[in-house]
């Protein structure tokens, strides 16, 4: 009775031992599908080129004495300073927030890549030799005796070169320790690593920098607030104010892990950390097998309604 009613109302019922036969009958076109999507992958993923990624771990540099004067003095007498008609700055953002934000920015991604002239091994990479040490340019994409780009109008643009190094820059953060994990990814080891070096150190440049060009600009300011005002304690404070930048630019021009400490410093890696090339043969295999069943289900249910259909 139940199977009848089902049957009145248009359902279909799906008999096991019919799919069974229907698979035992289209093995191989199963087969054949598979296997083709099996070497499909196979070719694939030895297409791709072995990434290495190069890491350094690092530390914030101590913040006490990266400005925190200057902080605590302008705290302690902004009142006074209220009193010749101007307020001092407060602390602000922390050096670690700034050296994170300046890595990510475009300028110092441009200037980076400028200064170390890395344009064509960012953008035409192609193969890496691990007996020579010698990396493999795309002469397709990159003339290196007429050091032009054939397919391209024009050089490659700061966005894609942005983009780019983005995608290969590898910054992770923990926020409980506050350690940092800067690094590389690339076709040739030595890169990887030398980069990852080269940005920790123009990255701690860049802010140190900054900051003298910023503590030179307070200063010539303090200068003229002392010789504008006739109050001696207003006197007072910009003098010290004057102390804490100096010692600052002072800090800044001595010590050359100025934001960032390194410890533990990147290495050239000995093994590829992508593609992972099994996976992607396993996958590759997997989506073969159902693509197959899908046809197969297809062929011998969908078509045929289609065609009565049609008649």
């Amino acid at each position: 009775m139940v199977d009848k009613a089902f049957k009145n109302k248009g359902y279909d019922e799906i008999d096991l031992i019919e799919l069974i036969k229907i698979l035992w009958k289209n093995k191989k076109k199963i087969f054949y599908i598979t296997f083709a999507s099996a070497i499909i992958s196979v070719f694939y993923s030895l297409s791709l080129p072995n990434i290495y990624k190069a890491e350094a771990l690092l530390a914030p540099a101590s913040e006490d004495d990266s400005g925190g004067g200057f902080s605590r003095m302008a705290g302690q007498l902004g009142g006074l300073a209220s009193i010749a008609g101007f307020s001092l700055p407060d602390g602000g953002v922390s050096k670690t927030e700034l050296g994170i934000e300046v890595l990510k920015s475009r300028k110092f991604v441009r200037d980076f890549v400028k200064r170390h002239k890395i344009v064509p091994q960012l953008l035409a990479a192609e193969g890496w030799n691990n007996n020579t040490r010698k990396l493999t340019l795309d002469s397709s994409e990159y003339n290196e005796e007429t050091k032009s780009w054939p397919k391209r109008d024009e050089p490659p643009t700061n966005e894609e070169i942005y983009g780019t190094f983005s995608k290969s820059l590898i910054l992770q953060e923990d926020a409980a320790s506050e350690f940092i994990i800067l690094g590389f990814r690339h076709i040739s080891p030595d890169l990887a690593a030398k980069w990852t070096e080269l940005i920790i150190k123009d990255l701690n440049n860049a802010i140190r920098k900054q900051d003298i060009e910023e503590a030179e600009s307070s200063i010539a300011f303090l200068r003229q607030q002392i010789e504008a005002s006739p109050l001696s304690d207003l006197q007072t404070l910009f003098y010290n104010l004057i102390q804490s930048q100096t010692e600052k630019m002072m800090l800044a021009n001595v010590r050359e892990e100025y934001v960032f400490k390194t410890i533990d410093p990147a290495t050239v890696p000995e093994k590829k950390s992508e593609p992972k090339r099994a996976l992607i043969c396993i996958l590759g295999t997997f989506l073969g097998g159902v693509l197959s069943l899908i046809f197969v289900f297809f062929t011998h249910y969908i078509l045929p309604q289609k065609n009565k259909i049609q008649e």
